[in-house]
């Protein structure tokens, strides 16, 4: 490699303040109200130590944690979002609050560094393997005519 092939300074830069944008715009929201169907009312719900375990796994990651009441994925709960802007939303259940924390946060990280808006697949923790309920396209998008 010669020295014009190596990547100047400036665009490193540019890379990690777009990186750092992009896991800072990435959100996860966590349903707080997800429970197992045997749980009382007033039991706690698991759903809401997802919201706190994964809280507590995106502390310093740049990545936004919103926990919120009820995504309407009653029966696969506990149940999780992950969303970027202008990419495809991803939406997930059958998820373990003592165990699934940190895999959605780094499912998190690989939404944010993805060029073309989809989480891939490869490096996608099992839990975000077989927990994918739907995945959503962005506002504006349209599929290509073939």
């Amino acid at each position: 490699m010669s020295l014009t092939e190596l990547p100047d300074k400036d665009s490193q830069t540019q890379d990690a303040q777009t990186r750092s944008r992009d896991a800072a715009a990435t959100v996860i929201y966590v349903c707080t109200t997800c429970r197992r169907p045997d749980d009382p009312e007033d039991h706690p719900r698991p759903g809401a130590s997802l919201a706190t375990a994964t809280i507590a796994a995106a502390e310093n990651s740049g990545i936004k944690v919103q926990p919120l009441r009820c995504l309407a994925n009653c029966k696969r709960g506990c149940s999780a979002v992950l969303r970027r802007p202008d990419a495809w939303t991803y939406v997930f259940g059958h998820l373990d609050p003592a165990a699934d924390a940190a895999a959605l946060v780094t499912g998190a990280r690989l939404l944010s560094q993805s060029a073309d808006g989809l989480m891939p697949w490869r490096g996608r923790p099992d839990a975000l393997k077989r927990g994918l309920i739907a995945r959503v396209p962005p506002l504006d998008f349209s599929e290509p005519r073939e």
